[in-house]
């Protein structure tokens, strides 16, 4: 991998890692359409490191307030009903699905799931069912000429069980195409959350699951030797300055905006791939690594 391949791929990483557009596609896709080499799950969930380190910073006093009251609560009985406590269990327990099925599915992951016409179904339909429940919050929002507008749920309300849910989503998006953020929002969306607590706990749910991928992967490429880690190292930084640009605007946009534009690219991006495959003009295999 060249300087210049890392910084184009450390700059789609920290754009794409954040929005529901599915960041491991983006970075596949650049790969193809430029006429690289695959980068490689390790390449990806390397640079995920970078962005989730701007998770930590941006959401620092969420995850210290968490976390503090978290091991208070493991010698303090009074402080396991504390909401900031029970958070830190409930990222503990969404955590488990992607844990299990990231080393359980390790070699479809860097295998068969990196074949274009996956990725470009699973942009697709992931796009719809992120339209399908962006609609429904939008409906209970604003209500209708018969119908009043109805409070949704906000992360207080979580219960073990929409954790898991929210754990299950997450695990979907091993899967180019899906997207981390895309699929654990979508359903919180579809659990009735709000676009603010959707977002929120979909990207601290992302930080042991990413940073746990990263040092797995770390560990694997330091024995095997097959990751070029002075170009790795800088798409990392990269990753990490864009993405935290990038978490400081989404935060504020889903605030009042609709998720509709990136339903309608994830749709068309998916849509062109096929087309392009469909052709020949692009091999569903574009790209790949030899190894």
């Amino acid at each position: 991998m060249s300087w210049f391949e890392s910084l184009i791929l450390g700059l789609v990483q920290g754009l794409t890692e954040f929005l529901p557009v599915s960041s491991s596609a983006h970075l596949r896709l650049t790969a193809a359409f430029a006429g690289w080499e695959d980068p490689g799950a390790a390449f990806t969930a390397i640079t995920q490191i970078g962005t989730e380190t701007a998770v930590l910073i941006y959401f620092r006093k969420d995850i210290a307030r968490i976390v503090s009251a978290w091991f208070r609560s493991l010698t303090n009985k009074a402080m396991r009903q504390d909401h900031d406590a029970q958070m830190g269990w409930l990222v503990i327990i969404g955590s488990i699905p992607i844990g299990v099925l990231g080393v359980t599915l390790k070699d479809q992951i860097e295998g068969p799931f990196r074949d274009l016409r996956v990725t470009a179904t699973t942009l697709i339909v992931m796009g719809i069912i992120l339209g399908v429940a962006d609609r429904l919050a939008a409906r209970d929002e604003i209500g209708g000429k018969h119908r009043a507008a109805r409070e949704r749920k906000t992360l207080k309300d979580l219960s073990v069980k929409d954790g898991l849910i929210y754990g299950v989503c997450q695990a979907m998006a091993l899967v180019p195409g899906v997207s981390r953020s895309g699929a654990t929002i979508s359903g919180g969306l579809l659990m009735g959350y709000n676009r603010e607590a959707a977002a929120r706990y979909s990207f601290l749910l992302a930080v042991p699951a990413v940073l746990a991928s990263g040092a797995f992967e770390l560990k694997d490429a330091s024995e095997g030797g097959h990751v070029s880690w002075g170009p790795t190292a800088f798409a990392t930084v990269i990753a990490f300055v864009v993405g935290y640009v990038v978490i400081a605007w989404f935060m504020k946009f889903i605030t009042t905006k609709s998720f509709m534009p990136f339903v309608y690219y994830r749709i068309a991006l998916g849509i062109l791939i096929i087309v392009l495959v469909s052709m020949g003009a692009l091999s569903p295999h574009a790209a790949e690594s030899s190894g």
